[in-house]
């Protein structure tokens, strides 16, 4: 026992600094940097005066509360609204379980994510139905799943199972069958942003890696026919795609009743797809030759070599590519609102139509870029953090 506590490792002491450590550190360590630093705050003062009289004075902040729940689910009925919070009440459960087994970043974004429910159950303006006991279930959601998937390692593959699941389960609560169904025309706001987004991004990324890895392939036809693609898709604009995809899916299947929000969402996954494989097969022709040479070396095959010896190694080089491309495909979906769906701008155009809001483009704008900045910087931030577990960028 005394030489099992003789043997264990002890970490180095983490330094941390301050506030006040860091600003003096950083911002006033020497007079030319104070001055510089002081320069600089006169600068930004009167560069943003001008915005911030006008927000704080000026702006009539009013459209946002009074057209929230347009923002956030555009023409939903309101008697079915139950079934967004049904699927909220879903990934609340999800997030809880994911962390209370593996913590770090999913447990930071469970976190944020209770705080967002928790202000919003504060707020004097939302769904109606007993808003603030909506929010406050989902808290309670993630709270109870934290506690039981706490360190439960055997419920990593359930866990796992169902996150895969759970985008089917989805659409079918948010749809329902039968006469008591939600029609997909109905959908709009952020819940489409985000169905179009998450659509998109989960399904786009196998199908690009399979793309890269097809152009990568020894067999000619195989090569010629993903490169075809590529090339095909890179080479037409985004917007092009959609009126095609609008126009052309329900001429060349008549037989198939496609609705409107997934011929979009095959659209954005095909354009998004081209671009992917280019990413992953700029990692695929990063790692050295020595790495094919060693696996075959101790007897792995071509797919063993590939799936647990390439493709890791690609993947973790262009993380960044990867997920700027995850970014780029959540801001493309507001092109959906010129093919006549209801997205978040689509919300945002339809509010500035009504006679009572004319003028109030700044505040409705602003509002919409917001959203859209905490969605894109979420995903930036986790891709730094994940970086940083893999050592990206470290020798």
């Amino acid at each position: 026992m005394e030489e099992q506590e003789l043997t264990q490792e002890i970490k180095p002491p983490v330094s941390t600094k301050g506030p006040g450590r860091w600003l003096k550190d950083n911002l006033f360590n020497t007079w030319y940097n104070t001055l510089l630093t002081c320069l600089a705050l006169v600068f930004l003062f009167f560069a943003f005066k001008g915005f911030l009289t006008w927000a704080f004075t000026e702006a009539e902040w009013g459209v946002i509360p009074a057209n929230f729940r347009l923002f956030m689910v555009g023409s939903y009925p309101q008697e079915q609204i139950w079934r967004v919070w049904t699927v909220i009440y879903i990934l609340s459960v999800l997030m809880g379980l994911s962390a209370g087994l593996w913590g770090g970043l999913v447990l930071r974004f469970a976190v944020v994510l209770s705080g967002v429910w928790f202000i919003s159950a504060l707020l004097p303006f939302g769904f109606e139905l007993s808003t603030r006991g909506w929010c406050l279930g989902a808290i309670a959601m993630i709270a109870v799943s934290f506690f039981l998937g706490r360190d439960r390692t055997g419920l990593r593959s359930w866990i796992l199972g169902g996150w895969i699941l759970s985008f089917p389960v989805i659409m079918g609560v948010l749809r329902g069958f039968g006469e008591n169904g939600v029609l997909t025309s109905r959908w709009g706001g952020l819940l489409l942003t985000l169905i179009l987004a998450i659509s998109g991004i989960v399904v786009s990324f196998p199908l690009g890696v399979f793309l890269a890895l097809c152009r990568q392939s020894r067999l000619p036809v195989i090569r010629w026919v993903s490169t075809t693609y590529i090339e095909m898709v890179r080479g037409v604009p985004l917007i092009t795609i959609l009126f095609m995809g609008n126009v052309l899916i329900p001429i060349f299947m008549p037989g198939f009743d496609i609705n409107q929000v997934l011929r979009m969402i095959l659209c954005l996954i095909f354009f998004s797809a081209a671009y992917m494989a280019e990413n992953v097969r700029g990692g695929l022709q990063g790692v050295p030759r020595g790495q094919h040479e060693a696996a075959q070396a101790v007897g792995l095959n071509y797919v063993q070599t590939t799936l647990f010896i390439v493709l890791p190694q690609a993947l973790r080089s262009v993380i960044p590519a990867i997920v700027g491309q995850f970014i780029a495909l959540f801001k493309d979906t507001s092109l959906v609102s010129v093919i006549g769906l209801i997205d978040l701008l689509g919300v945002a155009r339809s509010i500035l139509a009504n006679q009572d809001w004319l003028g109030l483009q700044a505040e409705v704008y602003l509002f919409v870029a917001f959203i859209y900045f905490v969605f894109c910087y979420a995903m930036s931030y986790a891709s730094q953090d994940i970086e940083t577990d893999l050592g990206v960028g470290k020798h």
